[in-house]
């Protein structure tokens, strides 16, 4: 209780994480009912290429808008450090400058789309009537860049600020909107495929603007638009530091879970379909230890703005016990109702048969990889974001290394065995790194209160 009463950011409880955590994990399991309902409402004019195109095209744009995603945790852990260090005015200084970057990197989106759409078909060709449905939707899409991308930067603020419920109820606010609009520009207008991307540009844009009514507070002063502080060259370029090392890192991620899927393809349509299967529970665990990881970037991130080692401590202990309470009970229900689930989202017997007996894989991936989760989590909201993309690359060659190896012996395990050495190696690495962040804090803390004394 005194370890608690003396944090300078305030009491670190269970319950202050779970506030954090738990909107995230709602507000990610309303991800996968939008493309649910895009599908099903396409699917209802009867056409297998609208369907194709649809799909295809939230693929490439989906694609296009992720390489920015490190705006999201760039932002979460910049302001928690800035909340952590009672600066309100800098808190709005970083959301300016973010929003700055989404809109230069969201109106270049739109100026170089004949390009972009096009690589797009060249890297995956498809049908011509698939092709020309989804040109339609990804010209209409791509002016939602500023939009969606901005989104990312409102997000990573109302994490850090823990508003974590406003991060839901602007979700379900703009995926709500999107089915509605969805039900009614296809179905009732019968705008076809160009519907369902119209519906999904007003739903982007009407969340950015209250989104950042939802940040309102960051522009309550003028700090939002001190130019010269917006504008400190350190600052500017201690964030694209952060945000350049969080981009590597995760597009060396994305990498590698894409060669996963490629690789499978190539040990049959059997296999290809059993680990698509699989790797849905994957995304599962992935959405909901999210919760627990941004609780940790919040958290952490004022620990270490508030140049408090013993807060730290405590806000990644807290966090990482919730996620492995999470974790551990995934894993459970995995193991309690995973084959019926197979069954339900596979007809095919071989299928069924085949994603059963690698579904165990499934669990040692999902506990293996909640330290890495918490980990990312930690060192987001600590900014020390190096250590993470040199973790990374090691980890991407130890993955490819052991797939390498393994797979002509034993093929689909090797693959498996490739995603457990992948997360294990990125855990074991930020765990060598954490005494060191543990140590600068402490020194940052100790020079602190000498400077007071």
């Amino acid at each position: 209780m005194a370890e608690r009463a003396q944090s300078p950011i305030g009491p670190l409880t269970h319950r202050r994480v779970l506030n954090i955590a738990i909107p995230i994990v709602l507000a990610n399991a309303t991800v996968p009912i939008l493309g649910a309902v895009d599908t099903g409402v396409v699917g209802q004019l009867g056409s297998a290429a609208a369907i194709g195109a649809v799909g295809i095209g939230a693929i490439v744009i989906t694609s296009v808008y992720w390489i920015f995603a490190f705006l999201r945790m760039g932002t979460t852990g910049l302001v928690a450090q800035a909340r952590g260090a009672r600066d309100p005015a800098e808190t709005g200084a970083i959301l300016m400058r973010a929003l700055m970057i989404a809109f230069v990197a969201g109106f270049t989106l739109i100026l170089l789309q004949v390009p972009i759409i096009g690589g797009a078909f060249l890297m995956a060709p498809a049908s011509a009537e698939v092709e020309d449905l989804a040109r339609s939707y990804l010209t209409i899409r791509i002016w939602g860049a500023p939009a969606t991308i901005g989104l990312f930067a409102v997000t990573g603020w109302l994490i850090a600020t823990e508003r974590t419920r406003a991060v839901l109820g602007l979700q379900l606010w703009i995926n709500g909107l999107n089915i509605t609009l969805d039900l009614w520009f296809v179905l009732g207008l019968g705008w076809g495929v160009p519907g369902v991307a119209i519906a999904t540009l007003i739903a982007e844009i009407s969340g950015l603007m209250i989104g950042l009514w939802l940040c309102r507070a960051a522009f309550a002063g003028n700090a939002w638009r001190d130019w010269p502080r917006v504008f400190d060259r350190a600052r500017l370029k201690r964030m694209m530091r952060v945000n350049n090392d969080i981009m590597i890192r995760t597009i060396l991620l994305k990498i590698s879970f894409i060669s996963f899927v490629f690789i499978a393809a190539g040990f049959g349509d059997v296999t290809l379909a059993s680990n698509q299967v699989l790797l849905q529970f994957l995304h599962i665990s992935s959405h909901a230890l999210d919760g627990f990881a941004f609780a940790a970037e919040a958290l952490v991130g004022q620990a270490a703005g508030a140049r408090s080692v013993r807060s730290l401590r405590r806000a990644a202990w807290l966090s990482s016990l919730w996620g492995l309470v999470m974790a551990g009970g995934l894993s459970l229900a995995y193991l309690a109702g995973g084959p019926w689930v197979i069954d339900l989202m596979a007809k095919e017997p071989g299928v069924q048969a085949e994603a059963r007996i690698f579904l165990p894989w499934v669990v040692a991936a999902t506990m293996v990889s909640l330290p890495a989760y918490m980990l990312d989590g930690i060192f987001i909201g600590a900014t020390e974001t190096r250590a993470m993309r040199i973790t990374m690359l090691i980890a991407a060659i130890a993955y490819g290394v052991t797939v390498m190896v393994l797979i002509p012996f034993v093929e689909n395990y090797g693959l498996w065995a490739g995603v457990l050495v992948l997360n294990a190696v990125r855990a074991v690495g930020l765990g060598l790194y954490y005494p060191g962040l543990e140590h600068r804090i402490a020194h940052e803390e100790a020079h602190a209160s000498r400077a007071g004394a």
